[in-house]
């Protein structure tokens, strides 16, 4: 290769013969300056002259003609914008795919099994997942006729076939066709707690066309109420149950419920609906626990103002199998407690002005999704200290989780924003580069975008697409640096278009080999299974490469048309306000740089200009400069004395900067370059130690923030049923029907609850008093003390304080006087009676005693009734607790207080004369009066019945056997992407039911049997609508087939798929014992089990048995080997772009010791990472490994550039260092760091800045990502300046330079290595070895 060929690789690699015409130089000593430092110049020797051929003569003023440089500025603005626009108008909108789903690998086998079912599904019913709905109707028919046909081939003529072929031949002589549950009674649907209504078709209702408005349910709000504030975390407590009813009646309130509300015709027998427009009420406990009373009947309906009794409520609700949808799995008979409350909102269609469901069907649903948003603001605001309210549904859900990507790409602004305030700062202050760096950037993302979109047909965007919007514009600026750090530093070449051509060599050269191992460990992701992480690295690969060639051609320009005519307007601006030093020497501005010009003698070198502050590379001192001890003096660092002309913000910081990097190179390279070597060591093999022991992640992958609504909605829910069970008709509304509220007292103690009963005290008015009408009373206490006695207490109904008695003062536990009724009323029905007795007393004429009994008073001991009263036992709504105790000591009172210590309160258990007592709240009103349902007890006569079975609600894994399916055809896919075409189901042509159906019966025993995998009662072999009694007839092996355990009304799991009169395959569910919140790489274990148990069974059948090819399959397996086999894949990914970086650098630096530097800082950067990582918490999961896979090509950038330096100071080494080997290297890395290290640090902080805004983002893997980069970031640049300039120092070549021949000398050791790799690999596998593969099988 000619380097004529390459015009980066051009100047890097002069000819042989000038190589050794032109060696090092010895430097002419120079005037000093100020008197007391000397600047020494050396003439233009040729090999420091930019090499001007035709081409990089043309390329010098192309960008340095103003009327060139705008037309490509012009051009660099107008290209992007216009592909953009052209993509936006001819292309369909790119879908933004924020779904899990995103990360499910299609190729895997676990995937192509269940999308096989799925399809199969579909075909079948025609929708699977969230709506999937297995209406048996539609093939029940088919299906029981082929039953029928084969039982009569096989002459199993019983006495119930008999009878069905009767009605067989009864349809012949012209009678109608009886239904098939007539035809064989075993056929039909035999649970026996079927619901009074189900509606046929809740989730399919789209197929049926209805000029009944609103009524097929069509869309919910899903509500979650957790229990927090105590340690017992119980919902059912009043003040929760309150909250919960008023959150309810909030969503029923809003003023456009009534126009979407789901209104069945059940609810008309509701009277009080009758407000709501007989909208159904939401499908909750609340229509238990507050009813209402309309007509002397109880509705339970949940509109009710009063908490009825608790646990007469849930004991009435357990006696319906339904109930358990609404509670966690640890609520139980004796148990009744439970850490959260579900709830429904269900709305319905068509809506109004609208004919039928199908009718203008997504115009209704967008009306839909633009009511149910207005609830998440009311929603958000309903938690309280008590409870936690979660919200969700379909549409809901999908809306906040775009609203909170949305929020997290506005971050990306306030990075830009920030970023562009630094570019400003450190690109010399210049809005002009400034504007142009920035534009550039942003410009390329539209050009990676159309690539993206119309050349490479992808039709959407992954989730962690997003990260680019932070992450680039850190890459980015760090070739804008390179471009106008290099630029600035070439003041030694006074022609404008030498300067030019310099820039784009040098700076081209160094960005292009450090965005070529970027965009190369980004691409390194494309070969991952997985579609979002495909995504994701194919869209880095094409930002990050586009970036390189928009900077590459608009910053020249944009440098360019700067130096010529705003730089001098920039310059005059600044100079306004800025300090002038005058020295000895003129200071004055040539075409934009301030260029010191010195008096010297005419034999004597001419004086260098330089730029600001800047030192240039190639300018360096000639006088013989002594080594001692290891110290190499910064020769070309300015006198100290000497202070810079100060022009702007940059003309401070830059120095500062650029000084403070010098004297850290001396520390690192020279003066501590072995200290750090062994620290760095010592750092590795603890880093390598740590990073061994991160372990695979131990649970569900967080998508969100853990505090976040949705990320706790979507952790709940592997507590809760599965998507696909929705209950409808499980609440109150549809359970009870409306009851006699008289129906319900049948003693006199229920009769006095409603205020008939008699008086409670001798004292009391004749029923028909206002006393009667008022059940409420009050009971006051007073005390006296005399002296030598103790204090005794008196309880009286009246307020009147006779002598010698006190009133009691509030504090210390003492009670003034509390509230009760008069009568039993609701859940007050506990007694309390006050007795009173002088025995005991030393004067007869002394105050009389009380004291208080759940018994009657006893006559004997002297204690005579006073009168009675009627408190709660148990906590209810607005009550508080007191105690009370009868002393022990004479003069043996009673006494009711605030405290068990105040009453005397021991050890012993409560009795008759001691305990506690729950009475109105003295902030109710004591006139207040309740309605007939407050504390009303539906169970209070025994009669609600036992509690029902606790049903299978999907809450494990939900596993499929199939059989008669062989897999899916995706040969005419033209993507990997969930969003795009499934394939096609390869159906097993010789499967046959009838054949084989004694083997299926056979196999559905022995998995229902194994308690290890299957839940009890979670065997669902059947579709629904078929019984064993019918198949027993079939095969004696189906005799006694398990039974699932469902709810009333729910669906079996299993399916048959029918088609031209033929059964083509049957899937049988179990509902497994596998915990869907556990970690993959735990789950793995479960997915073991069920495949050995599966195949154990099938080798037992012969081998002729079509059965052998079953397969087991479940949606949870996508999910684990999604995220096992996303680690492995981007490990795989971490090694490629490792190998690649390898490749790149190797090639670039030509050299082996200027590789093993580098390869070391990687290293040691990747381990220090991943170390910090297992520090933090954190443990290997799919974002974890996607983020290290990108660790290799943002860590190499900062060292390749040091190496870059280090390379172009090999040049220019001074004659009496380059004798010196270790001086030589220490010198050049000096200048490395002097050339490269405003560069590189301003390149890592505006990358950190980029990325510290993606720590706020809800969405998790965002932050994570953005936290890993940040990290990498810092600890990249601080391996930089410390391990890469100790190790140049010490192993670096003195002496080399690039040359073609050690270019192909590189190249050639890199097709080795790889050629030698490759055999390596072929003779492993030869021997047997199996190497895993990123996809997960084995090679």
């Amino acid at each position: 290769m000619d380097a004529e060929d390459d015009p980066l690789l051009q100047d890097a690699w002069p000819n042989e013969e000038e190589e050794a015409a032109f060696g090092p130089r010895k430097m002419a000593e120079g005037p000093r300056l100020c008197g007391k430092c000397q600047w020494n110049a050396k003439p233009q020797m040729p090999t420091t002259a930019v090499l001007t051929s035709g081409f990089w003569s043309a390329m010098g003023w192309v960008f340095t003609n103003p009327y060139s440089a705008g037309i490509i500025l012009f051009l660099g603005c107008t290209i992007p914008t216009a592909l953009a626009i052209f993509m936006f108008l001819h292309y369909p909108a790119l879908d933004i795919d924020i779904s899990y789903n995103a990360f499910e690998i299609r190729n895997h086998e676990s995937s192509q099994r269940f999308d096989a079912l799925t399809l199969a599904l579909k075909s079948q019913f025609g929708s699977w997942g969230r709506n999937r709905r297995d209406l048996a109707e539609f093939t029940s028919e088919t299906l029981q006729r082929l039953i029928f046909e084969h039982l009569q081939h096989l002459h199993l003529n019983t006495s119930r076939l008999g009878g069905v072929a009767r009605r067989r031949r009864s349809v012949d002589q012209g009678r109608p066709p009886p239904s098939p549950s007539e035809a064989l009674p075993g056929l039909g649907n035999q649970t026996s707690r079927q619901p009074r209504s189900v509606p046929s078709h809740w989730e399919y209702s789209n197929t049926v066309v209805s000029a009944n408005t609103q009524t097929h349910a069509h869309w919910r709000i899903e509500l979650i109420f957790l229990a927090r504030g105590d340690a017992e975390n119980n919902i059912f407590t009043s003040d929760r149950l309150v909250t919960i009813h008023e959150i309810e009646r909030k969503i029923m309130d809003h003023p456009h419920f009534r126009e979407f509300c789901w209104k069945p015709h059940e609810v008309l027998k509701d009277l009080p609906l009758g407000s709501y427009s007989y909208c159904s009420p939401p499908s909750s406990l609340m229509t238990y626990f507050f009813p209402t009373e309309r007509g002397g009947k109880i509705y339970y309906d949940g509109l009710g103002q009063d908490l009825a009794d608790i646990r007469g409520s849930l004991e009435l609700a357990m006696t319906h199998p339904e109930f358990y949808w609404y509670v966690d799995e640890s609520l139980s008979a004796e148990n009744m407690k439970s850490s959260l409350l579900r709830s429904e909102i269900l709305f319905g269609a068509p809506l109004p002005s609208y004919y039928s469901v199908e009718d203008r069907w997504e115009e209704q649903r967008r009306k839909f999704q633009s009511f149910v948003v207005t609830y998440v603001a009311l929603l958000a605001k309903q938690s309280t200290s008590k409870v936690q309210v979660l919200y969700g549904g379909t549409d809901l859900f999908d809306y906040e989780v775009r609203k909170t990507f949305n929020n997290d790409m506005l971050l990306a602004f306030v990075s830009s924003s920030c970023i562009a305030v630094l570019v400003y700062i450190l690109a010399s202050c210049s809005v002009f580069l400034s504007f142009f760096g920035i534009a550039s950037i942003g410009l390329s993302c539209l050009v990676a975008l159309f690539l993206y979109h119309v050349v490479f047909g992808i039709q959407y965007l992954g989730i962690l697409n997003g990260v680019a919007a932070f992450v680039i514009v850190g890459i980015g600026v760090d070739d804008v640096f390179v471009f106008i750090n290099t630029y600035r530093q070439a003041t030694h070449l006074k022609d404008i278009q030498l300067r030019m051509i310099h820039t784009i060599q040098t700076a081209g050269k160094a960005t292009f080999f450090t965005s070529l191992t970027t965009a190369a460990a980004y691409a390194a992701n494309i070969f991952s299974q997985i579609p979002a992480v495909h995504d994701f690295g194919l869209f880095m690969s094409l930002i990050v490469s586009c970036c390189w060639v928009a900077v590459l051609f608009m910053m020249p320009a944009a440098l360019g048309i700067w130096s010529l005519y705003l730089s001098p307007l920039e310059n005059a601006c600044h100079n306004s306000c800025s300090q002038k030093c005058v020295k000895e020497s003129t200071l004055h501005v040539s075409d934009g740089l301030f260029v010191f010009s010195m008096a010297a003698d005419s034999s004597g070198p001419r004086t260098l200009p330089y730029l600001d502050d800047d030192i240039p590379l190639l300018n360096v001192e000639d006088e013989p400069v002594a080594v001692e001890m290891g110290d190499v003096p910064l020769v070309s660092v300015l006198p100290e004395n000497l202070q810079c002309p100060t022009r702007n913000n940059q003309g401070h910081l830059i120095p500062r900067l650029q000084e403070l990097l010098q004297y850290w190179t001396l520390w690192s390279a020279v003066k501590s370059r072995w200290m750090i070597i062994g620290l760095f060591v010592m750092v590795l093999l603890l880093s390598i130690f740590f990073a061994s022991r991160l372990r695979p992640a131990s649970r569900a992958p967080l998508l969100f923030r853990p505090d976040t609504n949705i990320q706790v909605l979507l952790d709940l829910k592997y507590n809760l049923s599965a998507e696909g069970i929705s209950c409808v008709t499980c609440s109150g509304l549809f359970q009870e029907k409306p009851c006699n509220l008289q129906n319900n007292i049948h003693t006199t103690l229920e009769k006095k609850k409603r205020g008939s009963g008699l008086a409670w005290g001798p004292q009391s008015s004749a029923p028909g008093d206002g006393a009667l009408q008022d059940p409420q009373g009050t009971v006051y206490i007073f005390k006296s003390k005399g002296k030598g006695r103790p204090a005794i207490y008196r309880f009286s109904l009246n307020a009147t304080v006779p002598a010698p008695w006190q009133t009691v003062s509030p504090g210390d536990g003492e009670v003034p006087s509390f509230q009760v009724y008069r009568v039993p009323y609701g859940n007050f029905t506990k007694r309390l009676t006050a007795c009173m007795s002088t025995v005991g007393h030393v004067q007869q004429m002394g105050p009389k005693k009380w004291m208080m009994t759940t018994l009657s008073c006893d006559a004997k001991r002297g204690w005579k009734f006073d009168f009675s009263f009627y408190v709660a036992a148990k906590e209810q709504q607005q009550t508080r607790k007191l105690y009370f105790a009868q002393s022990h000591k004479p003069p043996y009172h009673g006494r009711v207080c605030m405290t068990p210590p105040g009453c005397l309160l021991s050890s012993s258990p409560d009795g008759p004369n001691k305990g506690f007592l729950y009475v109105p709240s003295e902030k109710a009103s004591p006139k207040a009066k309740l309605s007939p349902t407050s504390g009303f007890n539906p169970c209070g006569n025994a009669s609600c019945g036992k509690p029902a079975v606790r049903p299978l609600v999907d809450t494990g894994a939900m596993v499929f056997v199939v059989f008669g399916i062989l897999g899916v055809n995706r040969t005419r896919q033209m993507d990997n992407h969930v969003i795009g075409d499934m394939g096609s189901v390869i159906y097993d042509d010789g499967f046959d039911l009838f054949k084989e159906i004694g083997n299926l019966c056979q196999i559905c025993k022995a998995i229902a049997t194994n308690a290890e995998l299957v839940k009890p009662g979670g065997a669902q072999c059947l579709p629904s609508g078929y019984s064993t009694s019918v198949l027993q007839m079939l095969h004696p092996d189906c005799k006694n087939l398990p039974e699932p355990n469902l709810l009333p009304g729910q669906l079996s799991h299993g399916a048959v798929g029918v088609k031209d009169g033929k059964v083509q395959w049957i899937s049988m569910a179990f509902e497994s014992t596998t915990y869907k919140g556990k970690s993959s790489f735990q789950t793995y274990s479960d997915y073991l089990k069920w495949e050995t148990f599966l195949q154990e069974q099938l080798r037992q059948f012969p081998e002729s048995s079509i059965l052998r090819r079953g397969f087991q399959t479940c949606e949870h397996w996508k999910q684990i080997f999604m995220e096992i086999i996303g680690v492995q894949s981007a490990l795989y990914g971490l090694i490629l772009s490792l190998v690649i970086c390898i490749a790149a650098v190797a090639i670039f630096t030509t050299h082996i010791l200027l590789l093993l530097p580098v390869l070391l800082t990687i290293l040691g950067v990747v381990c220090l990472v991943v170390t910090i990582m297992y520090w933090s918490g954190w443990e290997m999961g799919a974002v974890e490994a996607i983020s290290l896979s990108i660790l290799v090509g943002s860590s190499v950038d900062y060292c390749v550039h040091l190496v870059e330096g280090y390379l172009l100071a090999g040049e220019n080494v001074p004659l009496h260092l380059a004798e010196d080997p270790s001086s030589s290297r220490q010198w050049r890395t000096i200048e490395a760091v002097r050339h490269v290290g405003v560069a590189i640090v301003s390149s890592a902080v505006t990358t950190v800045i980029a990325t510290i805004p993606l720590f706020f983002c809800i969405i998790a893997p965002f932050a994570k990502f953005g936290k890993i980069v940040a990290l990498n970031t810092g600890v990249s640049i601080l391996y930089t300046l410390t391990v890469s300039t100790a190790l140049l120092s010490v192993m670096g070549p003195a002496s080399f330079t690039r040359s073609r021949t050690s270019f192909l000398k590189a190249l050639a050791g890199v097709l080795i290595t790889m050629v030698t790799g490759l055999c390596v690999c072929l003779a492993l596998l030869r021997s047997g070895f199996k190497i895993p593969l990123p996809n997960g099988t084995i090679l």
